[in-house]
């Protein structure tokens, strides 16, 4: 099973995430979120954040899970590329998240984001598969 694929969108960048449940579907679409910003090839799983959010839907639990790793990027510089979920029920989530901090020596950032969008957001929970359209 493929990962997460990008659509076309006329000023921003979508992206499609898929899963055995939601929860690999949220994993996948943070680790697309990384590889339209990085080559996540060359980062290491040297670093670890734990990230718990809570919100009133699933909707609004995408939105924030992206934005809240955009701004581990932005605050820290951590290039995250692995999202093991330890807790994921819908409206809220817990997770282990692992990459290292950027080293413009060894990594090539690609495309800037700005953030996650609720335009064209979507959650299919029959399918495991999410999108939703990012602010580059």
């Amino acid at each position: 099973m493929k990962r997460f694929e990008l659509i076309e969108h006329t000023a921003d960048m979508g992206l499609v995430a898929y899963g055995h449940d939601l929860a690999e579907a949220f994993a996948n679409a943070a680790y697309g979120l990384f590889s339209i910003m990085a080559d996540l090839g060359r980062v290491q799983e040297k670093e670890s954040r734990q990230i718990e959010l809570k919100e009133d839907d699933t909707e609004a639990l995408l939105f924030e899970w992206l934005n809240y790793l955009l701004y581990v990027f932005d605050v820290e510089m951590l290039l995250l590329k692995r999202f093991d979920m330890e807790r994921f029920d819908g409206s809220g989530l817990k997770a282990i998240c692992y990459g290292e901090k950027y080293d413009p020596s060894r990594h090539r950032l690609k495309t800037g984001v700005k953030s996650a969008t609720y335009h064209m957001m979507k959650v299919d929970r029959e399918n495991n598969r999410v999108q939703v359209i990012l602010d580059v």
